[in-house]
């Protein structure tokens, strides 16, 4: 994902609540606080991708499209 797209996502609430409950469910496997920094990048690389595809499928169409090019 470009940065500009990752700003995008990022700016919907939605994603942001997606972000903190990984933030909490990765916290509470690992015993501590994994930070924020660490859960976003975690979120974005193993599910924006697919978050975006059912909840944005025109947007996602939209940035398979600018990827290709």
């Amino acid at each position: 994902m470009r940065i500009e797209d990752i700003r995008d996502l990022l700016k919907d609430k939605r994603v942001v609540d997606e972000i903190n409950k990984h933030l909490w469910i990765e916290s509470q496997k690992a015993g501590y606080s994994i930070g924020l920094e660490r859960a976003t990048d975690e979120w974005l690389r193993l599910y924006g991708e697919s978050w975006m595809k059912f909840h944005m499928p025109d947007k996602f169409t939209a940035y398979k499209t600018k990827s290709k090019s």
